[in-house]
């Protein structure tokens, strides 16, 4: 290895090590910004080719803005506390009821908005909703970290990181569902009764009945007309198998100025509110990547996945996908599907490897809490709210529940061919 290569490997690495670990808690976009902009300035990486590496993000970008403007005009509309009071209610009581209607309203807002609106604007409305109903609120809190990325993979739009790994060419819907109905549906049944077994003696305490109940307003009606029209125009996109980014940032900021007017708001007070440094906490990572590229590991991996598939796709659909689940964990599932997105295209990979692929990086963050934007982001926002969850009481579940999805996901893609 070169000196050059060391330098972009140590690099990367303290960069990666940074938006996981937040030293002096600095924020996570600071740390990627600053390796990307380091690998330029020491000559490592040419200006011009760490810029192609952030325009090639494009899509993401626009995918994140539109979906990061539809949550916070749902939260500042008082959607999500609406429909927490409403599961609340709902539960008439039973502590296992509430957590399985919070469960299902997690698979619903990460099927269709994604699982950065799971983990960022449904967290702290259930953790409200446990608090009115005097329910521990740390099992309803689980589901909303796990379900944000066992759902990931049900539709395109669940989790930005798809558009990542098919590199802007996703199948269309037909052939996706085709491909992840059933993994997807054995990866959110058996999160869900791994976390009904590991809480099952706080979830058997009984909670309020009942809790004040709450008016929609006309902000918050019309920003769930607007996130369900937005649903069927992404659903239509994908069918037709074109771009998601750019109707997704349309539909965003009509959604955000069509309902700031009809509630008589002004919409810079929502365009503060929303978190935008992950955007180039995106563009960071898409440059360190590009970087490592440079030193030549993803034309290693390529070539190793080109000729495993060559002798066993389906061993090297599975073995690949495991590898990449758990070092999601390691690196994160972002940088870690930029680096498969570029392996599998050199490699030419069949459907069912790119496919596990995406399965492992999608649920593979599951066993720790460094494993994706989302769940890293889900901590944050616990914190917040007055609560925690350690590193080794998250894997506590995370190496039950991972594992258990994993598997069957994986296997059940198989099973189809």
């Amino acid at each position: 290895m070169t000196v050059e290569n060391e330098a972009i490997w140590i690099i990367a690495a303290l960069a990666t090590a940074g938006v996981i670990i937040r030293p002096f808690r600095v924020a996570e976009w600071i740390w990627a910004v600053t390796g990307a902009v380091l690998l330029v300035i020491t000559g490592l990486m040419p200006g011009a080719e760490a810029a192609s590496a952030v325009m090639k993000g494009m899509d993401v970008y626009l995918f994140l803005t539109g979906m990061m403007l539809l949550s916070e005009t749902a939260r500042a509309n008082g959607l999500f506390d609406w429909l927490a009071t409403l599961a609340v209610n709902h539960a008439a009581g039973s502590t296992t009821r509430l957590f399985t209607l919070i469960f299902l309203t997690g698979v619903v807002v990460t099927t269709f908005m994604s699982n950065d609106a799971t983990a960022v604007v449904l967290t702290p409305a259930v953790f409200a909703a446990a608090t009115k109903a005097k329910a521990n609120p740390l099992p309803m809190l689980f589901a909303c970290a796990l379900i944000a990325n066992a759902a990931s993979f049900v539709l395109p739009v669940s989790n930005p990181a798809n558009l990542v790994l098919y590199d802007g060419m996703l199948p269309s819907l037909g052939a996706w569902l085709a491909s992840f109905a059933l993994p997807s549906l054995l990866a959110v049944g058996t999160t869900y009764l791994v976390l009904r077994f590991v809480n099952r003696g706080t979830l058997r305490a009984a909670c309020a009945p009942q809790v004040e109940a709450m008016r929609l307003s006309t902000g918050g009606k019309a920003a769930f007309a607007c996130i369900g029209l937005t649903a069927v125009l992404l659903v239509t996109v994908s069918a037709f198998d074109r771009p998601l980014g750019l109707p997704t940032a349309l539909a965003g900021v009509v959604t955000a100025l069509g309902v700031s007017a009809l509630a008589r708001q002004s919409p810079f007070g929502l365009v503060k509110d929303i978190s935008w440094g992950v955007l180039p906490l995106v563009a960071g990572l898409f440059v360190l990547v590009s970087a490592v590229d440079r030193t030549g590991l993803v034309s290693l991996l390529a070539e190793t996945l080109r000729k495993a598939a060559e002798q066993d796709s389906t061993a090297t659909s599975l073995w690949s996908g495991t590898i990449l689940a758990f070092g999601s964990n390691i690196m994160n599932n972002l940088p870690a599907g930029l680096i498969a997105s570029e392996a599998v295209a050199r490699a030419h990979a069949p459907r069912l490897v790119v496919d596990n692929l995406l399965i492992g990086v999608d649920l593979g963050p599951n066993l720790s809490v460094t494993g994706s934007l989302a769940t890293i982001l889900w901590l944050q926002v616990i914190r917040r709210e007055g609560e925690d969850v350690g590193f080794l009481q998250f894997l506590k579940v995370g190496a039950i529940a991972m594992p258990v999805a994993l598997a069957a996901a994986l296997g059940a893609r198989v099973l189809l061919g």
